[in-house]
């Protein structure tokens, strides 16, 4: 089996889906292309199995066959495949955006994740919810609000130390700018930690981003190859 070359490298890239932005000013969000939710059927991938696949392409078949997977329903995210090896595998959508990003009622996103036992137990709780109040039609000020309150009140789990999160799908569809962007990985560490790292800096190889909501920052490894195999797009694209 070919091994994939993970590095670290620093690029201009564009916001991804999981990614916060800077708070956008409001004119901006009301001239965005989504400016609310469309219908739920737009957001759902009406064949199980093809939802199942998707959702596995985030890893490596080494990982992704023997992980448990979950699907989107109009009661939200439903096991439909038990796992083996400690890792779950998802295809988010566009609300794993932070509330004030433009994209966050995209209908287009499909995300697909492959998280290890310690981010499925502790990271994904936080999208579950999130998934949950979309669903029964809160606005995104009102999701905002629950999530910052079920943080404080300690409602979910404090994140686990050696959370990592595969996304290395070639049929991922992230945002309109970026779409499939680049197969990687991803590190995630509790609270605004970019800066002790050196990341973002001139110069600088590391690459991160702070979910202000989540306040959990994301550090990003790039992969040379996508999880089938097929070569990523050029590290310098």
């Amino acid at each position: 089996m070919r091994k994939n070359n993970f590095r670290i490298t620093a690029l201009t890239f564009v916001v991804l889906v999981f990614l916060s932005c800077p708070i956008c000013p409001r004119a901006q969000v009301e001239k965005a292309p989504y400016p609310s939710m469309g219908p739920l059927d737009q957001y759902l991938i009406p064949d199980e199995n093809a939802e199942i696949a998707l959702a596995r392409s985030a890893a490596p078949a080494s990982i992704s066959d023997a992980a448990e997977v979950m699907v989107l329903t109009r009661a939200g995210y439903v096991t439909v495949a038990k796992g083996s090896n400690g890792f779950l595998c998802v295809v988010e959508r566009s609300w794993a955006n932070t509330t004030d990003n433009p994209e966050f009622w995209n209908p287009k996103i499909r995300a697909p994740h492959c998280f290890n036992s310690a981010a499925a137990s502790t990271f994904l709780p936080f999208f579950l919810m999130k998934t949950k109040l979309v669903l029964t039609g809160e606005s995104r000020t009102e999701i905002a609000v629950a999530m910052k309150l079920a943080l404080d009140k300690k409602e979910l789990p404090p994140l686990a130390p050696g959370t990592i999160v595969y996304m290395m799908s070639k049929q991922q569809y992230l945002n309109d700018g970026g779409k499939a962007w680049h197969p990687h990985v991803m590190f995630y560490v509790l609270g605004d930690s970019g800066k002790s790292w050196g990341a973002n800096l001139p110069g600088s190889p590391v690459m991160a981003a702070y979910d202000s909501e989540q306040q959990v920052t994301t550090f990003f490894v790039l992969a040379d190859e996508w999880s089938d195999g097929t070569p990523g797009p050029s590290m310098e694209h």
